[in-house]
């Protein structure tokens, strides 16, 4: 089997989902910042423009480095991959920053629900920070490398997809259906692929991928339950 990764190396199918990612985040925050910022109408700290910036430049390297590869440019795919975990690890600090600023500006209207959003930016971002940090280790195995760091990004693009929610509004549960269901549907599209060209599904859909998807889906049906809004306070506190 190792042999049919090895003849993994088309890009096209990455590519795709980095050209998604880049609609989906253009959409999904047009609503709440995009068109507020061209307004002039949207006011948050800086680090609130840091992290997005952050973040948006991860899924520009993730499409730039498949672009490189496709292109036969792997010295300068190399080269900038570097910047991976740095990158990883801004948007990690940089979004644990906005959660607390949210945090303290929505309690006194939200209560427990504010505080609960906080675990939720927390385990996400670790989660991605630690499979961008697997996929660099196995940066010299390019079949696991490729698909933990597109796993990564799905981990990561979840708040655009939930944000989908204001222009569907009549969607129920969207921080089911938008958030965890359509988020992670690339993960079931790359295992179908893995099998129909490869003969089998890769390891990193068959035993990574289901566990991004029960962890994005527990937390989405526990959210602000049972002990969630203390683990919150905790995190805060833990944070400050």
């Amino acid at each position: 089997m190792a042999m049919a990764w090895g003849r993994d190396r088309q890009q096209p199918f990455y590519m795709a989902i980095g050209l998604l990612a880049v609609l989906v985040v253009a959409v999904g925050f047009n609503t709440t910042y995009i068109a507020p910022m061209a307004r002039r109408a949207f006011e948050a700290p800086v680090v609130v423009h840091i992290h997005g910036l952050l973040a948006f430049s991860w899924i520009m390297l993730f499409l730039s480095q498949c672009f490189w590869v496709r292109a036969g440019n792997t010295k300068l795919h190399m080269r900038l991959g570097v910047v991976g975990l740095p990158l990883a690890l801004g948007i990690l600090v940089s979004g644990i920053l906005v959660a607390r600023w949210a945090m303290e500006r929505d309690l006194p209207t939200l209560g427990d629900l504010a505080l609960s959003s906080v675990v939720g930016t927390f385990t996400s971002l670790t989660l991605f920070c630690i499979l961008v940090g697997a996929g660099l280790l196995l940066r010299k195995r390019s079949d696991w490398h490729k698909r933990l760091l597109l796993l990564a990004t799905v981990v990561v693009w979840w708040p655009a997809w939930f944000r989908w929610r204001h222009l569907f509004p009549a969607v129920p549960r969207p921080d089911v259906v938008f958030g965890v269901l359509i988020a992670d549907v690339p993960i079931l599209v790359a295992a179908v692929r893995d099998r129909v060209r490869y003969g089998a599904v890769h390891p990193v859909w068959k035993y990574v991928g289901p566990v991004v998807f029960a962890e994005q889906l527990f937390e989405a049906l526990v959210f602000n339950t049972g002990p969630w809004p203390k683990i919150g306070r905790w995190l805060y506190d833990a944070t400050g």
